[in-house]
Parts: structure tokens; C-alpha cells; sequence
């Protein structure tokens, strides 16, 4: 699938993600990943991370937990410093652990869960994402692009019992 242009960045274009195409970048990181590193358990960084964590964990056939790095949204400020909720799973502790996230830019969040995961007794960690977005360079990575990603499990959200598109996505996608 092309980028899509947008009217906010006309030389990045969105990245709209279908579950197939997910499902075969999924499997594609999880074949990078046991080329070179054998995780004893995978961490998915709540909340998008869950799903390509999840995924990852078993095609590797490996133990899945999650951590909780997020950003704090307000009206008013739309990205604040992320911060780590909650502790490191403890089933960590002594284990070679592989971190996944969806998407990778700054690294800041990635930073905070390698932090946490090592703080919490992790032998070895390493990190993967499906989509490096920026300078950040995780171990593994399914695809580099400068587009805004759109994930299928974000495209739209339940309002009033109502699937509707979601409101992160409004400019980005446009009126559909």
C-alpha cells in the first residue's frame, strides 16, 4: 500500500495499515528477530504495543507480558514527556527480554521501557518495532518510513456505541 498525501505534509503522506499487511510485517519481524536474538519472553508497550507484542510473542512461542509507557494527553497540549505507569513485570527478572512497541521516533518511550525492563532484572534486552518512524534505531524493525502511521486497531474507536473514525486521526485522514 502507498502513502497517502495529506494536507498537514504533502512529502510524508500517512501510512494506512491493513490487518493483512500487519500480520505479514508481524511475521516478518518475529523472522528477523530469531535470526540473530532468542528472547526467553516479549514485553509489548501498552497500549499499541500490545498487539504487534502479542502477535510476535507467539510465533516466537514465547511468554507475553506488558508494560505501561504513555503519554498524557490533555485539551490543550497534545504530547507531553511519556512516563512509565505501573511496574516491570517481574517475570523479567534474569530473562533475555524483547521489547516491541508499533512505532519508534524519538526513542523516548522506548528508552523508558529499556529502562524499566533492565531496572526490573532483565539478563539482556533488546528492542523491535513494526514501523521506525524516526532517528531512533531499535534492534529489529519491520519498516522504515517518514509517513504517519494509521494501525488497523486505531482507525476508529467506539463512541455512543458507534464505531466512528477516530479523533487522533481527524486531520490526518481527512471527512471519510
Amino acid at each position: 500500500m502507498s502513502p497517502r498525501k495529506t494536507a498537514g505534509d504533502q512529502s510524508k503522506g500517512v501510512f494506512e495499515v491493513e490487518w493483512p499487511l500487519f500480520g505479514e510485517l508481524s511475521r516478518a519481524l518475529a523472522l528477523k528477530v530469531v535470526r540473530s536474538y532468542d528472547p526467553e519472553l516479549v514485553v509489548g508497550i501498552a497500549t499499541a504495543g500490545v498487539v504487534p507484542g502479542a502477535v510476535i510473542a507467539a510465533i516466537l512461542d514465547r511468554e507475553f507480558h506488558s508494560i505501561v509507557v504513555s503519554r498524557r494527553y490533555q485539551a490543550d497540549v497534545v504530547r507531553q514527556t511519556p512516563a512509565v505507569f505501573g511496574a516491570a513485570p517481574t517475570a523479567i527478572r534474569g530473562k533475555r527480554v524483547l521489547i516491541v512497541d508499533e512505532t519508534c521516533d524519538s526513542g523516548e518511550t522506548m528508552r523508558l521501557a529499556v529502562s524499566s525492563i533492565v531496572n526490573g532484572g532483565a539478563s539482556e534486552v533488546q528492542t523491535a518495532v513494526a514501523f521506525r518512524t524516526g532517528e531512533y534505531q531499535p534492534h529489529y524493525y519491520a519498516l522504515a518510513t517518514e509517513s504517519t502511521i494509521v494501525l488497523p486497531w486505531d482507525r476508529e474507536v467506539l463512541f455512543k456505541g458507534e464505531l466512528v473514525p477516530n479523533p487522533l486521526y481527524r486531520e490526518t485522514l481527512g471527512n471519510r
